[in-house]
């Protein structure tokens, strides 16, 4: 049993040491990690410093709530869960036990095409507001027998991902020896060995009943063990990829269609001409292209040029609830969180993912309370006040 409780984590941070101690340095770090020089990642931080909150005193914010209506549902809080592959490798059958924390909390819970659990078997075990998230391949086939599957399992919404056109530089995958296909070295069998308890707990599990985790949701003649030489890889490339494509998921698809890593508002315009019910401001917490710009500094410009005619969402790199709240007041309709969810589960399953949900709705409640407010319908850009960037002297 790991020592470490629950209780104890006070904020996601908490959750993230926690689950350090708990996962072995090459998949913690696949987690936690953005690419190259991970200047995306600290930049999508400090874009959040930025931005400060005017405060309203002496206002009755006894009766507070969180509610909000999106595409016709409520939910109890304005966050979702965004789509997170490794959740399957972080805990036994860990996209399950995630599922479950977000229909526990009334929120959406996003399916990773990449997941090591099936879109069947998490609408059938667990149920709740799904949407599935749709990596598109160059082979468009095989990505339409996936939207098929969706519809065919009562998914709500398909979250179609753009900003991967190339594989991205994750420069430490491969000094920590996490490749695809996964090969067992010197380096990563002794990380494997210095965490006990996860392989015990998630990996000999899967050996004792499934076997190694596959990607469930791939075609049946692409399902190999994440051990196996993928033949897969030879055909999600998807480069050749254009907004037309977009305009045939529209056709398909019956619910909602998001469009998922748009950073600019003439992406977010095109995305409502092919047919979006909503965009995503993303750039892929800071994982894919290291010179993105911050999705919190360009959700401004997109809700001018296309809240009033679309729902617009945002993610990366939100850890607290005032960040949350930021998005919120200037105009997002929902908040996707990733990594904290994702280390939550990988400390305690469910409960785990439980208690990042739990952080942030009281951190949420405490910001809107300080800023006088009873209801998210309340924050507007009033409430805002962005810091200008210090003057940095150049540098040879």
């Amino acid at each position: 049993m790991f020592k470490d409780n629950l209780e104890d984590a006070l904020n996601v941070h908490d959750l993230r040491i926690m689950a350090q101690k708990r996962l072995p340095k090459w998949l913690f770090e696949f987690v936690d990690c953005g690419t190259e020089d991970e200047v995306a990642l600290r930049n999508n931080r400090a874009a959040f410093e930025r931005i400060k909150l005017k405060t309203q005193v002496l206002v009755d914010v006894s009766n507070r709530n969180q509610t909000i209506t999106l595409f016709g549902k409520n939910h109890d809080m304005p966050i979702g869960i965004a789509p997170t592959g490794p959740a399957g490798m972080l805990y036994y059958k860990g996209e399950l036990e995630l599922a479950r924390a977000a229909k526990a909390a009334n929120i959406p819970f996003t399916l990773a095409t990449d997941s090591q659990k099936s879109m069947e078997e998490v609408a059938k075990v667990v149920g709740g507001t799904l949407w599935f998230q749709l990596c598109m391949w160059s082979d468009v086939r095989l990505s339409h027998g996936l939207v098929e599957r969706a519809k065919n399992a009562g998914f709500e919404a398909l979250v179609v991902t753009v900003d991967g056109p190339v594989n991205t530089n994750r420069e430490y995958n491969i000094r920590n020896g996490y490749t695809v296909p996964f090969r067992y070295n010197r380096r990563n069998t002794a990380a494997v060995l210095a965490r006990p308890g996860w392989l015990l707990n998630v990996i000999v599990r899967y050996l004792l009943t499934t076997g190694m985790p596959r990607r469930e949701n791939y075609p049946t003649e692409m399902k190999e063990r994440v051990t196996h030489v993928s033949a897969a890889e030879r055909k999600t490339k998807n480069d050749s990829l254009t907004w037309k494509d977009l305009s045939v998921l529209r056709d398909m698809w019956p619910g909602k269609l998001l469009v998922k890593g748009v950073l600019t508002s003439l992406d977010a315009e095109r995305a409502i001409t092919h047919g979006a019910d909503g965009i995503i401001v993303s750039n892929h917490g800071g994982r894919n292209f290291d010179s993105s710009m911050a999705p919190i500094d360009v959700l401004p410009s997109i809700v001018d040029a296309v809240g009033g005619r679309t729902t617009v969402i945002v993610d990366s790199s939100f850890r607290r609830g005032s960040d949350v709240v930021k998005a919120l007041a200037i105009g997002a309709r929902l908040v996707m969180i990733g990594r904290p969810t994702l280390w939550g589960t990988a400390v305690a399953g469910e409960a785990g993912a439980a208690r990042a949900i739990k952080l942030y709705r009281e951190e949420i409640s405490r910001t809107i309370a300080y800023l006088g407010c009873t209801s998210i319908e309340q924050l507007n850009r009033d409430f805002l006040e962005r810091i200008p960037t210090p003057h940095l002297p150049a540098t040879m």
